[in-house]
């Protein structure tokens, strides 16, 4: 797939190509992707939490199925979980891995790059997987067992709050690491003012769906995106820091990074 040039002038982007290029590189739905330029990735990367919303929603409902079916919160937890990595082909996981063995190398940051490009998992991915899925399953296990509506709610604030990460991380100013990949495709495409802006719009609009179930909940909402894009913003800089900019790695790192967040506060009280 060719890179887009920042040299080469394109037209504007539509919202249309903006959700075609959001849904085709995020997840395995068609989407009928048909550019590949930098306004369609800016376009794109806007429209992420739209994403995030398609995703969270066919997750709980997977989740609240097997509840209405006589499955118990562990094993609605577990599915919830698995959609989202089934409609990303687990890029994302994946990322989170890569990300981790590079971090955790200790090498300059051209053999950490080299290192998160192998098709292999090392001991530090592993360990991060393994940590990170366990608690994104004790989280939903525990918003499901306070109620069917709460775990639901937690699972499309998880799901929105990863995209919103995502949209900030590709905002003016973040360089990428390397010269090629998704990575490079999108990182600075979106000025700073409309990731904050999105931001800003996601969290008050969870609020507001949280209020349905009460004030603690509309609070709750509000405070996991915060706390989401916060943690991801600290991987994100250290990943900057140490590999010199981001990479579509660091991008799926940031994500699950997010939605973890998200899933603990929206599962304490």
């Amino acid at each position: 797939m060719p890179e887009p040039s920042p040299a080469s002038p394109a037209p504007s982007a539509s919202p249309a190509d903006g959700l075609r290029f959001a849904f085709g590189t995020l997840t395995v739905l068609p989407a009928g992707l048909t550019r590949w330029d930098r306004p369609a990735a800016r376009a794109g990367m806007l429209c992420a939490p739209v994403v995030g919303l398609v995703v969270g929603v066919l997750a709980a409902a997977t989740g609240l199925m097997l509840l209405a079916l006589g499955a118990g919160a562990p094993l609605a937890a577990v599915a919830s979980v698995a959609v989202p990595a089934a409609l990303t082909r687990g890029l994302h996981l994946d990322g989170l891995a890569d990300t981790a063995d590079g971090l955790g190398s200790g090498k300059p940051a051209e053999d950490a790059l080299r290192i998160m490009k192998q098709s292999d998992v090392g001991p530090f991915g592993v360990l991060t997987l393994v940590l990170l899925l366990l608690a994104q399953v004790a989280a939903l296990a525990q918003a499901y067992g306070g109620s069917w509506a709460r775990g639901a709610l937690a699972v499309v604030v998880s799901a929105v709050a990863a995209r919103v990460a995502l949209t900030l991380a590709a905002r003016t100013g973040v360089p990428a690491a390397r010269p090629e990949g998704l990575g490079a495709a999108v990182a600075g495409v979106v000025p700073v003012r409309g990731a904050a802006a999105v931001a800003f719009l996601v969290a008050a609009l969870l609020a507001g769906a949280g209020a349905a179930l009460g004030a603690y909940d509309a609070v709750r909402a509000g405070l996991a995106v915060v706390a989401a894009a916060g943690a991801a913003e600290l991987l994100l800089r250290r990943c900057v820091r140490r590999f010199g900019g981001v990479t579509g790695d660091v991008f799926g790192g940031v994500a699950e990074t997010a939605a973890t967040t998200a899933l603990v506060v929206m599962s304490l009280g």
